[in-house]
Parts: structure tokens; C-alpha cells; sequence
């Protein structure tokens, strides 16, 4: 019997209580905190899209701060609550949370929920992340293209609320796991660094004469289409956000589809072109893109460049990921609030171009790199893969209980 069974059996022998998160505790919705106000100095403040791509299951410093007086007008979190980020673009992500643990105050902007509860506060998030918890959300969740959650339907999820000190040993069993699966995160993180420095030392150290991307071949834009026109089935197409998050240096099969009807409007990157990302968040990410390697066309995205040449596409594609390129490419970046490339900037920017047998093998190193930090399969990435199924499932195993009936 573990220590959470032993302490259950002595506390709650006759089952755990649910009680709504509306009955533990009040939402409390952010306010005001834009993320063009946020900066390296000032007082602590959360955006709602940093708890998606920032925090984990707790934080005790942030990555951001603002205005000092701006703060003052802002509702703010205290320590133990709950940070609920309530709108995303899937099902999964609405509602992602973190508890903040620090020692003072922080700003939450709009689309957050502040939680004000009496749990313990990592308990309560780590319940935000179980299988009950996206269960109960589920049927509470609206909108179309961004989807949300309201506090008045979060306040009707209910949560088990075992004694404290069984909620405290949840927490320090699931804290274990939480530093595991970080340690081999940042050894991952490690070798993709590893990796990253000797891809682009590949790309500087050839002694291969250099030549414009726009000299050697040819860019072409894609066409419009919208997230309503996605399909379960139609037409391969790849959208600019996709480049981003699904696809890596090559693919052979796209991830969505359009509808059909819409065939005559489309621009197809055929088999071996580089289907390259014109806009991005921020000029590191400007440029990313994805060799075609399908055997049929795929329908490309108004925000994105088709680059159609004789080189190897994998191997454009690499060098489309390195320092060098980076580098060039930053005096050609339109620096709004979303970055764009030109299809005449990404033309002025040199590449290497050795023989095709050079191409080829530069290609086959960077592959097996590639492969081994980012193969789900085999290495690292494997091993990661499988401690996060086995936390996940214990997790929601210790957040399991009985329900006390009255």
C-alpha cells in the first residue's frame, strides 16, 4: 500500500469529496495587460499565451514584467492561485494553468482567470492537466476559430478534495515525476543545441562557391485559403502556421486539407520544393520551412513561398534552419507586429552550393542529427515519449478517488 493508499484509508475511509471549483474558490478575470506592454523590467506580469508556451505546473518567478503604474490599475494574483489561460486554438490547450508560487504579487492580463482557492495550489493544477479534468471541460467549451472556456463554466467542474495532507503527498509523488521528465528535457535541449551548432558549421565551413537563392532559383507565392476551408478530406494543403508546429526539415504526407471545389484558386508546390513560412511571431522564426518530398502537389498558403531550383530541397531546407541564414535574412525581415519575408529578400540572401554529391552528403549527416533529436522512436526522444505516458497515467491514477456519498 503507497502513502497516499495508507493516508486515505486513515483520513477518508469512506471516500473522498467532490465539490465544484465554483464552491472551493472564485474566478477572477484578468484585465488590460496587452503583450505589446510587456517588459524586461517593471512589476511581475503573466500574458495568457505565456501560460501556454512558457509555464508549467508552477512558477515562482516570470518571465515578464510592466509598467509599474500600469500595474496598479490591474487585478493581480497572490501567491497560491491558480493562472488559467482561457481561450487557445484547440480543445486541449483551453484552460492550461499554472499555479503561482512566488513571493508577491503579479498582473494577469485578459483571457486568464485568476483561481482564488484554500487547496494546495499545485495539487489544483495538476488536476488542470488530468484526463477528469479535460473530460469535464469538454462539454463546456465554445467558440469556433479560438476556443474558450468562461468562468461560470469553469466554476461548474467539480474537483475530489481529499484531506490536505493527502493532497500534499499527491503533489510531492507528481513533483518526482515533474523534475524526471524536466532533467531529460534539458538534456534533449542539450543535444538539439549540439546538433543546431554543427548543422550550421556544415553550412560555413564548405568550401562551395556562394550564390543568391533568387540566382539559383525561382520563389513563387502561394494562394489564399482559410481555416474554414479545412477538411477532414480534399486537397493536401499546408498552411504557414503548420510550418511551425507539425512539419520538420521534410515531409512526404500533409497534415490538413482543403475543399475541392476550391482547386482552380489554389498555388501547388510540387514534389521537391521548399515550401518556406513569409510571416512569423518574431524574426528568429520568419523563414522556417518544409521540403515537399510527396509524390503529388500540395496546395500552399497565401503567407508562405514555394522555392522551386536543381538543389537538393532537404538540403535547402537545413540550411534555411542555420545561423548564417538567420543572419541575412535579418536585414530583410518588415518588422511590424507580425514579421514578414519578401519573396525579393529571400531572394538576396547567398547559399552554399556544392556538387550535388556534397549536397547529398551533408544531407545524409544532418539526417541521422535529426533523427536522433527528434525520432519519437529511438534515442532521447523515445525515452521522454514513454516517461510522459507513464506520468500521465499516473497521474491520473493518484487524482482517481472514491466519491464519498452522503
Amino acid at each position: 500500500m503507497s502513502r497516499v493508499d495508507e493516508l486515505i484509508a486513515e483520513l477518508c475511509p469512506d471516500g473522498v469529496e467532490f465539490r465544484t471549483l465554483g464552491d472551493v474558490g472564485e474566478f477572477i478575470r484578468g484585465n488590460g495587460l496587452q503583450k505589446t506592454q510587456l517588459t524586461n523590467v517593471g512589476f511581475p506580469a503573466v500574458h495568457y499565451g505565456q501560460i501556454h508556451t512558457h509555464y508549467g505546473v508552477w512558477a515562482r518567478e516570470t518571465k515578464s514584467f510592466t509598467d509599474v503604474r500600469l500595474a496598479e490599475k490591474l487585478r493581480k494574483a497572490e501567491h497560491g492561485d491558480l493562472l488559467i489561460a482561457t481561450t487557445s486554438e484547440d480543445d486541449h490547450s483551453v484552460a492550461k494553468a499554472t499555479a503561482w508560487i512566488g513571493d508577491g504579487q503579479v498582473v494577469v492580463s485578459g483571457d486568464a482567470f485568476i483561481f482564488r482557492h484554500k487547496l494546495d495550489p499545485k495539487y489544483v493544477s495538476y488536476f488542470f492537466q488530468s484526463g477528469e479534468f479535460r473530460d469535464q471541460k469538454q462539454r463546456f467549451i465554445s467558440g469556433a476559430k479560438v476556443r474558450r472556456l468562461s468562468g461560470s463554466s469553469l466554476a461548474r467542474i467539480r474537483i475530489p478534495v481529499p484531506p490536505l495532507e493527502v493532497q500534499r503527498q499527491i503533489v510531492r509523488i507528481l513533483d518526482q515525476f515533474t523534475e524526471l521528465e524536466a532533467e531529460l528535457e534539458a538534456e534533449l535541449e542539450a543535444r538539439r543545441h549540439q546538433y543546431q551548432h554543427y548543422r550550421s558549421r556544415l553550412f560555413i565551413e564548405t568550401d562551395a562557391p556562394r550564390e543568391r537563392l533568387g540566382d539559383v532559383g525561382q520563389f513563387q507565392r502561394g494562394r489564399r485559403f482559410t481555416k474554414k476551408d479545412v477538411v477532414p478530406s480534399g486537397i493536401p494543403s499546408i498552411h504557414y502556421g503548420e510550418i511551425y508546429t507539425h512539419y520538420g526539415v521534410a515531409a512526404d504526407a500533409a497534415h490538413s486539407h482543403v475543399r475541392e471545389d476550391l482547386l482552380e484558386q489554389l498555388r501547388f508546390a510540387q514534389p521537391r520544393d521548399v515550401v518556406i513560412a513569409g510571416v512569423g511571431e518574431t524574426v528568429e522564426d520568419v523563414g522556417k520551412a518544409v521540403a515537399w518530398m510527396g509524390t503529388d502537389p500540395v496546395a500552399i498558403h497565401d503567407d508562405t513561398f514555394l522555392y522551386r531550383s536543381e538543389l537538393n530541397p532537404k538540403y535547402v531546407s537545413y540550411f534555411l534552419q542555420t545561423d548564417d541564414f538567420h543572419l541575412q535574412k535579418e536585414r530583410h525581415v518588415a518588422r511590424a507586429k507580425i514579421k514578414r519575408l519578401s519573396r525579393e529578400g529571400l531572394a538576396q540572401i547567398e547559399i552554399p552550393v556544392p556538387s550535388d554529391r556534397e549536397q547529398d552528403q551533408i544531407v545524409g549527416t544532418l539526417d541521422a542529427f535529426d533523427t536522433l533529436v527528434s525520432d519519437l522512436s529511438i534515442g532521447l526522444p523515445a525515452e521522454l515519449a514513454a516517461r510522459r505516458k507513464q506520468y500521465e497515467h499516473y497521474r491520473d491514477r493518484l487524482l482517481t478517488f472514491k466519491e464519498r456519498t452522503s
